[in-house]
């Protein structure tokens, strides 16, 4: 589908690749956004778009010399990890819930962590630089260490999968936990009290923003980019436990080569060049696809999910969108549908089913093959997912 340029009168253009209208509160956002000073060319909506914090979820929004900590948000560097294995699914038959049991003993999840530090974790180069960060996280390191490995909570999942050719992948999704967060809300604090020592007329306090070449904008970026890293390590040490335990079950122990591997982020900022100029480009719910990019897209847990490569549009910023996208909110989520509902919309699939996941079940969620049919001229589809084993945050 090709965008839609709105019709809401900003100094920046609104691209949308959304498939629904935008409900008042959607294009409030959207125009909020759209008239800071500093927003390059256009604001870019993806086909998953809905209400975040400050900005909306799904947006892709570049900028000149200025970037809004609140628009990146408090799970920096959150993302999807995805690798294909050389097993057939027959393989499976018989061990989803063992396969299940020993994810679930295996990864922390929720406000869980891991008892002792794993050897790759203590290894991770990136522990040079914690004191650098900012000091209101000092007293973190060593729970950021004991987190490194874990899911953490929300929409986070671990899953086995099996393409459209019987083949078995394995797919996660997870942030940089409680050390991004407290990294995050540290510096929103601080853009929020500049914003209100300067007296800046902001359209929304969420909005508070660091200009480029202030002590305040080195000091976000070098964390932003710190946490962006402990959040793809984080995917990459989770993964390594859960291929070791889908080879226990399938191959007897055996390490196997994977046949593809992906890890990308979905909310973050990078320094990237577009139209000609270098503009910091910040991906709330979106993932980057430029030409020959892989990206992962994710259904809901009871839904498909897409593994693509990007087709570089210029328009969107080399983007696409993050997942299918919320239609209920958690809390409308848990009021419409009941347990029994859970149950009959997970029907094939080894997971919990009890009300404790009831806001993740799939009817919460846009239907996945709609937002990819609004995103052909964004990404190729190399591979269709099906989940068989989830495991939910």
């Amino acid at each position: 589908m090709p965008y839609e340029n709105l019709e809401i009168n900003t100094p920046a253009p609104v691209l949308s690749w959304a498939n629904h209208p935008l409900g008042n509160d959607e294009t409030k956002m959207a125009k909020n956004v759209a008239s800071l000073p500093f927003v390059f060319k256009h604001v870019a909506l993806m086909p998953d778009v809905h209400l975040g914090k400050g900005a909306l979820v799904g947006s892709v929004i570049a900028t000149k010399d200025a970037i809004i900590p609140a628009a990146v948000g408090v799970d920096i560097g959150c993302g999807m990890s995805a690798i294909k294995m050389p097993f057939n699914g027959e393989k499976l038959e018989g061990k989803l819930k063992k396969i299940r049991l020993d994810i679930e003993a295996a990864i922390p999840t929720g406000f869980n962590e891991n008892k002792d530090i794993e050897k790759s974790v203590t290894n991770w180069q990136n522990w040079n630089d914690f004191p650098d960060l900012h000091p209101g996280v000092q007293d973190l390191q060593n729970k950021a260490m004991k987190q490194m490995g874990s899911l953490g909570g929300g929409n986070h999942f671990i899953e086995v999968c099996l393409d459209t050719e019987n083949q078995v992948w394995l797919m996660l999704h997870s942030g940089s936990r409680n050390i991004g967060n407290k990294l995050a809300q540290c510096h929103i604090n601080t853009a929020k009290e500049l914003a209100k020592m300067a007296g800046t007329n902001l359209p929304d306090p969420d909005l508070a923003y660091f200009i480029a070449s202030t002590p305040e904008f080195q000091a976000y970026w070098n964390d932003l980019q710190w946490a962006q890293n402990y959040a793809s390590f984080n995917r990459d040490v989770m993964m390594a436990r859960f291929k070791h335990i889908i080879e226990k079950h399938l191959a007897g122990g055996k390490v196997t080569k994977p046949l593809l591997q992906v890890n990308c982020h979905h909310n973050y900022a990078e320094k990237e060049l577009h139209f000609g100029e270098d503009v910091y480009v910040t991906r709330k719910g979106a993932v980057r696809a430029k030409i020959e990019d892989y990206g992962i897209i994710p259904g809901s847990m009871g839904a498909k999910s897409f593994i693509v490569k990007g087709k570089g549009n210029a328009h969107s910023f080399c983007s696409c969108s993050h997942g299918a996208g919320r239609l209920l909110s958690r809390n409308k989520a848990k009021n419409v549908y009941t347990l029994d509902d859970l149950i009959d919309q997970t029907q094939g699939v080894e997971c919990r089913k009890d009300n404790d996941v009831l806001d993740e079940i799939p009817g919460a969620y846009k239907p996945i093959e709609q937002v990819m049919a609004n995103q052909s001229d964004l990404v190729e589809v190399i591979a269709t997912l099906k989940q068989v084993v989830c495991v939910k945050g």
